[in-house]
C-alpha cells in the first residue's frame, strides 16, 4: 500500500495507474479534510466485491440455520411442474 498527495499523484498519474494495474498496489491519495481516496485496479475491486457479496451470503445462510435449529422453519411440500404447465 501506498500513500501519496493529491499533487504528487496528480502530477505522476500515469504511474500509480501502473502500479495499480502491473504490481496490484493499493494507492491511498490524501486530501484535505480526510477526503482521502483509494486507487486499486479493477480486478481488484472486483474481487473485494465479490468477498463482501459473499460474506454478506454466507451470513444469510448462517441465520437461516440457526432459525431452524431454533424450530423456525417451516415444511412445505414440494410442487413438481410438468412440462405442459
Amino acid at each position: 500500500m501506498v500513500a501519496v498527495n493529491y499533487t504528487t499523484i496528480r502530477n505522476n498519474l500515469k504511474n500509480y495507474c501502473d502500479k495499480a494495474t502491473e504490481e496490484n498496489e493499493t494507492v491511498i491519495v490524501t486530501r484535505k479534510n480526510d477526503k482521502n481516496v483509494v486507487l486499486m485496479s479493477l480486478t481488484r475491486y472486483n474481487e473485494m466485491i465479490k468477498a463482501v457479496k459473499n460474506a454478506e451470503y454466507l451470513r444469510m445462510i448462517e441465520e437461516s440455520i440457526a432459525q431452524f435449529e431454533k424450530g423456525k422453519a417451516v415444511q412445505h411440500e414440494l410442487i413438481e411442474v410438468g412440462e405442459d404447465d
